[in-house]
């Protein structure tokens, strides 16, 4: 299937998520709703509790902690719109506004993304990235760089490529997860013909996210390096089983466990918190049951640093 008719399969609104469930399971939150079918047929729709179905489903906030809508104030660090430079050696660029769904966890959730169009900026940010020979690397991120068509993400790319002190173009995406078709799009040939070093981040919760699709095209990017990060999420993930579980199935196919990443304290995600101590206690444990390059890092990104614990 073409990866833009599949794009098209998405379920959006409370309405259609509840007649597809067969029950009124959701509810209208502050996050619009947005499930690819290729992670809907992934929910095990006998179970309420389902880690994926509850990524996906708003909650109303009735607790007594409350979350703030920008939690990391990314626009701090951006002198120029669509480009944040947080860290000395790499820079961030919104390439996209959009995501192919919508984790209602998500720390942009309420990003100004209209604000930050990286096509009406390029030129800008193009000139920032050779002025500053410090950065070596330049992460695609957003919304989700793959939303993007091919030559959409060319115009993005070609000139970055060009630049002699960037070594490295990294991706953070979800899509190629929930929508593995867009894999097969000629944007691999694409990516191996250029000169920068390929990362691709791919974020991945629980083992039962990554569908036998997924599986199957993922060889397709066998010449990358492929890393994962998680959110460490209450009631999703937060068994150090679970995580186990995790690790192996993506180590079998060809993907490292990169970044555990505690809660963006985002307003709407209160349900997910999970405190620092039990997310330490959770990672020791972790620790006890695989190898150590099966572990990711425990880290919780905070304004001015990432802070990390072994």
């Amino acid at each position: 299937m073409n990866w833009n008719k599949e794009s098209q399969q998405i379920i959006k609104g409370v309405d259609n998520a509840n007649k597809l469930l067969g029950k009124e399971m959701m509810v209208e939150g502050s996050f619009p709703i947005k499930i690819p079918m290729e992670f809907f047929n992934l929910i095990d729709l006998t179970n309420p509790d389902d880690p994926l179905l509850k990524q996906v489903s708003p909650v109303i906030n009735e607790g007594e902690i409350q979350f703030k809508k920008d939690p990391l104030d990314d626009n701090q660090f951006s002198s120029i719109p669509g480009l944040i430079h947080k860290y000395k050696n790499r820079a961030l660029i919104i390439a996209s506004r959009s995501c192919s769904i919508h984790c209602q966890y998500c720390f942009r959730k309420n990003f100004e993304y209209k604000v930050h169009d990286i096509f009406s900026n390029l030129e800008e940010i193009v000139s920032y990235l050779k002025s500053h020979i410090e950065i070596d690397e330049v992460i695609l991120s957003g919304g989700d760089p793959f939303t993007l068509s091919d030559e959409k993400l060319k115009k993005i790319i070609d000139p970055i490529n060009d630049i002699p002190h960037i070594k490295t173009i990294r991706f953070h995406t979800r899509t190629l997860v929930v929508i593995p078709d867009r894999i097969r799009s000629g944007l691999v040939d694409y990516l191996k013909s250029i000169r920068l070093n390929i990362v691709i981040v791919f974020h991945i919760n629980h083992p039962n996210e990554i569908g036998s699709k997924f599986i199957n095209f993922i060889n397709e990017l066998e010449d990358f390096r492929l890393l994962n990060q998680s959110v460490l999420l209450k009631g999703v993930n937060d068994k150090p089983e679970t995580l186990k579980a995790l690790s192996i199935k993506l180590f079998e196919i060809g993907i490292l466990p990169y970044y555990l990443h505690l809660l963006d304290e985002v307003e709407g995600s209160e349900h997910f918190f999970i405190s620092e101590k039990d997310a330490k206690s959770i990672h020791k444990n972790l620790q006890k049951l695989v190898s150590g390059y099966l572990v990711p890092r425990l880290v919780k990104d905070e304004n001015l640093e990432s802070k990390t614990w072994k």
